[in-house]
């Protein structure tokens, strides 16, 4: 198939692509760009997002991704209580994984897609369980990673971004994809603006 047959195949799903997942892409977006202005407002729009993508996750057979979402909801509830609670707090430190860091981030990668293949292999109608599961396995390390403010967390979560979008594809949720690849380049700056901040904190200390 060439570039030409791509791109067709591709508008052909975009015109196709449901109500619904409009919707939760405008949600997803909208949260990423709050995010970045550090705007409360974030957490209602990520949580309209993910309640949606709970669903078509499920109905588009990704069960590994869908769990994950119900994941990102409970995160995203804690994470506004959290916000409200400690808002005149000053944030975690940057910094980088230690040796202990990088066995827990394998370990949740190689335990994590297991047992997610595992089930999704023997439990559920999953046809790309091995895909599905390494996708989750990946976030679920990066979002770790995230909530201890390790610079790594980017790595992870475009290690499991980069394969996401050819699945979505695949599952003919292209809306979504492109989504995940705005979130792939968002994910590429904030390394590098962690890494700044990290240098700014050694210097003032």
């Amino acid at each position: 198939m060439n570039n030409q047959d791509w791109l067709s195949l591709f508008t052909q799903q975009v015109q196709k692509t449901p109500r619904l997942e409009w919707i939760a892409v405008i949600m997803g977006v909208a949260e990423v760009l709050l995010a970045q202005r550090n705007n409360v407002l974030l957490y209602p729009t990520g949580i309209i997002s993910t309640i949606i993508y709970i669903y078509i996750m499920s109905d588009a057979g990704l069960y590994a991704e869908s769990g994950l979402n119900v994941y990102y909801l409970v995160m995203s509830v804690y994470g506004w209580y959290h916000w409200i609670k400690r808002k005149n707090e000053p944030p975690l430190p940057v910094t980088h994984n230690n040796k202990k860091d990088w066995s827990t981030t394998i370990a949740i990668v190689g335990v994590g897609w297991l047992i997610t293949y595992i089930i999704l292999h023997r439990f559920t109608s999953s046809t790309v369980p091995v895909w599905d599961s390494w996708v989750s396995a990946t976030a679920w390390a990066g979002m770790w990673l995230l909530a201890k403010r390790k610079i790594e967390n980017w790595l992870l979560l475009n290690l499991s971004n980069i394969f996401a979008i050819p699945l979505l594809v695949y599952k003919q949720l292209p809306l979504t994809a492109c989504l995940t690849l705005f979130l792939f380049i968002v994910a590429i700056f904030g390394y590098f603006r962690w890494k700044k901040l990290y240098r700014e904190q050694q210097l003032a200390s």
